[in-house]
């Protein structure tokens, strides 16, 4: 098993490529860390987890946005000497809008989820990091973060700011064998991807190159590959998982 005896937590992990990167990871031996802001849907996940893996779950309700949640799940996990090998940066929101009708309100929503999120569990898991003097970081950027898409300006900022957190990160950790990476996902069939409107929908399907949406064991199957020591000398890349959407 490519994880086996390794501690893993995903943030956002009660559905969409969370919960089946959780699943993953579960079936391949980890301890799983998840956290999300729906308790009652992390409680079935991790029934799911416990009862059909050989792996085990603790679940924390928390919220990214607020430092004070995840400080909180840190403290609890240190008094218990669970110390991470992995962090999966998974937690983020997709809303689209053009820049002239675009609100205040969104801006932070998206930048505090996306972005504080992402570096604030980062900053926290590293120190947890260090009581193993290695680590994995793998952090869920976007293909639109890349190379940018209509009416969606600030979600697309968003990844790119994870992008360059990511590349920075990985300069500041190689030395402590702690390796930083992000994987790009495309089109991917989740909840947020089916709540787009539907001529959107269909211009998205026709433009990818293998002329099917992504699912999200496919995003959680490459996360495992960054996860686990198969990628033991890669870090600071950008993987798009996006099946020829953009080539």
């Amino acid at each position: 098993m490519l994880l086996e005896n390794k501690t893993a937590m995903i943030t956002g992990a009660s559905k969409g490529i969370g919960r089946a990167t959780a699943l993953l990871f579960a079936r391949e031996g980890a301890r799983v860390i998840l956290l999300a802001r729906s308790i009652g849907l992390l409680r079935e996940l991790h029934d799911e987890i416990e009862s059909t893996t050989k792996g085990k779950a603790f679940v924390y309700e928390c919220d990214v946005r607020k430092y004070e949640d995840l400080k909180k799940v840190f403290d609890d996990l240190n008094q218990r000497k669970i110390y991470l090998d992995v962090l999966v940066n998974n937690a983020g929101i997709m809303k689209d809008a053009v820049i002239q009708m675009v609100q205040q309100q969104l801006v932070e929503e998206i930048y505090q989820t996306n972005v504080f999120g992402t570096i604030n569990a980062s900053q926290l898991a590293v120190k947890s990091m260090l009581k193993n003097r290695s680590g994995s970081v793998i952090n869920l950027a976007s293909i639109v973060g890349i190379h940018g898409n209509l009416g969606q300006t600030i979600y697309a900022s968003s990844k790119s700011a994870v992008i360059g957190f990511t590349k920075s990160l990985s300069k500041e950790l190689a030395s402590l064998n702690i390796r930083v990476n992000a994987v790009a996902p495309g089109f991917i069939d989740t909840e947020m991807t089916q709540s787009m409107d539907k001529r959107f929908y269909q211009k998205n399907m026709e433009s990818i190159g293998m002329k099917r949406a992504g699912s999200p064991e496919d995003v959680a199957k490459a996360i495992l590959f960054l996860a686990s020591d198969l990628s033991s000398y890669v870090t600071g890349q950008i993987m798009g998982v996006d099946g020829g959407m953009i080539i």
